[in-house]
């Protein structure tokens, strides 16, 4: 072996583990991983998003799996070569398997498999009309009574919903319901987003007058259609809305807005949903075999319950309703809440001369977005990653491929080097009284957003502002709100004009109750998190998000969406499982999450 290369030995490595799943040797297969070791598998194997760590564990899920997914044709993927670093390979791949080719990233250390990420690329015989095989698009030729693009278009506005039903059906429009519709559209399902917003984007437009993305224009693409190059790093709102109503119309998504869903009842015998819905003023029935909820991975706004909130003579609003900081200029205004909303919030409120209070009730996770974006993103998600040939597709992957079990193990030096290059940013913050926190592991913000979801900011500026005073901070938890303003738990009285409460989201199976009633959300449990039975995240240890992307305990029913990264790169595998089932391809699931919170 010593006079091979690194290629001859891992496509040998790979022909042995090939022949040990042809042949049924699940034994010899599972003998190829590191006692430590994760198989990550997005659909090909498992009909779902599932990991399965060590010897144990890919044998069971092949035993479950193997006989249905039959595997065969493991390669190095063409025009890529294994590269070896500290004792561990890493080689992309390609394979198939009976119905689906698959594509996936490798990692061996001492001959085993150490992390294996196998995804589901394509079903054969259903691939999408792209590249060589787009469509001609143009009609050459003669023929009466042809039909024009736009006619075909309008037919199928006219139709779909009414006369015609759609096999998908998909509540929410915002981006992650936009990604899923182009993906299916691609896929040729019969798919319908309802939208309560006049446009597309204006889940974005009406949001608070400074918003803008904290994530940079590399980490933030929508399938099929890139940012222009000429992007900004970091997109206003506004920008994004504009963007997201463009995409509606150039992927011809039948998109319905001001639509909004009354009601959803599952149809055990004709295995559909009757879904009733409110299109701008008339009732409309809507019937389709899969209801997918993409309503916000963020879910229904926290609103507190306070002592006195209703005596309160100025205004009190959630910050997902704030209208801005224009009308506040020399007003008094209390923040309740340190995170991005708030933060974000309250430096424009600076900006526009209010008198602006933040009030801090938990440690809060802040990282500098330039620090961020260099150590934390720029190896993946950004122009130097692009022009070092890592596509966001592969940093999709990359990122894809490292197990959350083992995932804050990666994270923490990245952000004890952060802690290192800002001490004296961080230093002034906790001079100022800020309550600083890196996660209960240290592990910083990716882990906190893929755990709970809350509790960081990424600074844009805010956090200077605290630092010199022009952000007033009081640390402390509110007891109640009376006429004037708001009192904390020391006795504090803080005089308000206007009250936002940055308090964050609940689950998203709060929509399902809204829909379908207590039971069925009841039945669908928690949404998001890992099970890391850390600080709002509670046990057991789940292996991949809840409830997101994959089969659910609620008969098809599917909660889709997270940040555009995951509304991007998740869309792929949600559409290729509800493409399989309108198809009739047999989709037997493993591992289907058991439910053990109920949001």
């Amino acid at each position: 072996m010593l006079d091979t290369t690194l290629s001859d030995q891992t496509q040998a490595f790979l022909d042995e583990f090939g022949a040990a799943l042809e042949a049924g040797d699940i034994d010899r297969a599972a003998s190829m991983f590191l006692d430590d070791s994760y198989w990550r598998d997005l659909v090909t194997f498992t009909w779902n998003l599932k990991t399965v760590e060590g010897p144990e564990g890919a044998a069971d899920m092949l035993r479950h799996q193997l006989a249905t997914t039959k595997p065969r044709n493991w390669q190095l993927a063409e025009g890529e070569v294994p590269t070896e670093e500290g004792g561990v390979t890493t080689a992309w791949i390609s394979f198939e398997t009976e119905i689906a080719r698959g594509y996936g990233l490798l990692r061996l250390k001492e001959g085993k498999i150490w992390t294996l990420l196998t995804t589901m690329v394509e079903l054969k015989g259903y691939e999408e009309n792209k590249g060589f095989d787009r469509p001609l698009g143009a009609k050459h030729g003669a023929g009466k009574n042809r039909t024009t693009w736009k006619e075909e278009r309008e037919h199928e506005a006219e139709t779909l919903g009414y006369s015609e039903q759609p096999y998908c059906l998909i509540i929410g429009g915002g981006q992650g319901g936009i990604a899923l519709g182009a993906r299916l559209r691609q896929l040729g399902v019969p798919t319908i987003i309802v939208e309560r917003n006049d446009r597309p984007g204006d889940s974005w437009r009406k949001r608070y007058k400074s918003l803008c993305l904290h994530d940079p224009v590399w980490y933030d693409h929508l399938p099929y259609i890139k940012f222009p190059e000429n992007w900004p790093v970091f997109a206003p709102k506004d920008k994004i809305g504009d963007w997201l109503e463009m995409y509606t119309k150039v992927m011809e998504l039948n998109y319905w807005t001001r639509t909004t869903a009354k009601s959803a009842e599952w149809d055990e015998e004709a295995k559909e949903w009757t879904v009733v819905v409110d299109r701008d003023g008339e009732e409309v029935v809507l019937k389709s075999k899969q209801l997918v909820m993409a309503t916000g991975m963020s879910g229904k706004k926290r609103m507190p319950d306070f002592p006195g909130m209703e005596k309160f003579k100025g205004v009190q609003q959630h910050s997902s309703e704030h209208d801005g900081p224009d009308q506040w200029a020399g007003k008094k205004v209390v923040v309740v809440g340190s995170n991005n909303s708030a933060h974000d919030i309250c430096a424009a409120l600076w900006e526009h001369d209010a008198d602006v209070t933040m009030v801090q009730r938990s440690s809060t996770h802040i990282v500098r977005s330039d620090t961020l974006m260099d150590i934390g993103l720029g190896a993946l998600y950004s122009e130097e990653a692009v022009r070092n040939g890592v596509t966001t597709e592969k940093a999709d992957l990359i990122f894809a491929s490292l197990p959350y079990r083992i995932l804050h193990e990666f994270q923490i030096p990245a952000y004890e080097q952060m802690k290192e290059v800002d001490k004296e940013f961080y230093d002034g913050l906790e001079k100022a009284g800020f309550w600083l926190d890196w996660g209960d592991d240290g592990s910083g913000l990716f882990m906190k957003y893929l755990r709970r979801g809350s509790g960081y900011y990424i600074d844009v500026g805010a956090s200077q502002l605290i630092i010199d005073g022009e952000i007033k901070l009081k640390r402390g938890q509110v007891v109640e709100v009376d006429e004037t303003g708001v009192v904390l738990d020391d006795g504090t009285h803080l005089d308000a004009d206007l009250i936002v409460y940055a308090t964050g989201y609940n689950s998203m199976n709060g929509w399902v109750a809204d829909l379908m009633g207590q039971e069925a959300a009841d039945r669908l449990g928690k949404v998001w998190g890992l099970g890391s039975d850390t600080t709002k995240d509670p046990g057991p240890w789940e292996g991949e998000q809840r409830n997101m992307w994959k089969p659910t305990q609620v008969e098809n029913l599917w909660m889709h969406g997270g940040n555009l990264h995951q509304s991007r790169h998740y869309s792929q595998f949600l559409a290729l499982q509800l493409k399989a089932r309108m198809e009739g391809i047999d989709t037997p699931v493993y591992g289907l999450q058991e439910v053990h919170h109920l949001g």
